[in-house]
C-alpha cells in the first residue's frame, strides 16, 4: 500500500547529519548545501515508486545543481530485511543511472526520523536558510513513470525557492513505498 507524507511544513529547519557516501566519503549538511538551496531526498533501490523516475530524478537534479541548488539522496531502509537497499547495491544503482549528487545510508536511520521521513521517494526542498519550502512529489508519476512531458513539479518549486526563497503554496504530496523501518 503506498505511503504518502504530509504537507509542507513551511519554514522547517534542515537537520544536520554526517553519513558515508557510496564513492567512499563521508558527508555532511555544509558539504551538500548549494548558495541557493538544497534539496534532500530519501530514496532506495528497491521501491517501484523510485525505479520508475529515477532517470527523472538524476535528469532534474543535474539542472538543480547548475542553478546552485545542493543535491543529496539517503537510504534509510533496513538492509537486514532488504539487502538489496545495502551500501554495496546502492553503490551500484549510483554508478548505473551517474548520480552526480552524494547517495548516503543512514544505517541508524536517526536522519530519516529527525527529518520525518515517511517514503521513498520524499522530497525536502530548501532555501538557502535552511527553511522547509517543498514537501511535494518529482511529479504525476506513480509505480509507473508519468507522461514524457509530465509537469516537473519538483524542479519548478525548486527553481522557485532558488530565486524567491519561498516554496509554491500548492504541493501535492509525494507518493511511494513507506520507509523500511527496523524493528525492535
Amino acid at each position: 500500500m503506498p505511503v504518502s507524507p504530509p504537507v509542507c511544513d513551511f519554514g522547517a529547519p534542515w537537520h544536520e547529519f554526517t553519513l558515508p557516501g557510496t564513492d567512499g566519503r563521508t558527508y555532511n549538511l555544509e558539504d551538500i548545501r548549494g548558495p541557493n538551496g538544497t534539496l534532500v531526498m530519501f530514496i532506495c533501490n528497491h521501491c517501484p515508486y523510485v525505479q520508475s523516475v529515477i532517470d527523472r530524478i538524476v535528469r532534474d537534479a543535474a539542472r538543480l545543481q547548475d542553478a546552485g541548488i545542493g543535491v543529496v539522496a539517503i537510504s534509510a531502509n533496513d538492509v537486514t530485511e532488504y539487502p538489496q537497499d545495502g551500501p554495496d547495491q546502492m553503490k551500484i544503482v549510483a554508478e548505473r543511472h551517474g548520480f552526480t549528487f552524494p547517495y548516503l545510508y543512514d544505517a541508524s536511520q536517526a536522519v530519516a526520523r529527525a527529518y520525518g521521513a515517511e517514503c521513498t521517494p520524499d522530497f525536502f526542498g530548501y532555501n538557502a536558510a535552511g527553511e522547509l519550502q517543498y514537501r511535494g512529489r518529482l511529479d504525476s508519476s506513480t509505480r509507473t513513470a508519468g507522461p514524457a512531458d509530465a509537469r516537473r513539479e519538483l524542479l519548478e518549486a525548486m527553481l522557485q525557492i532558488a530565486e524567491t526563497g519561498k516554496g509554491p503554496e500548492k504541493q501535492i504530496p509525494s507518493m511511494g513505498c513507506s520507509i523500511k523501518w527496523k524493528t525492535g
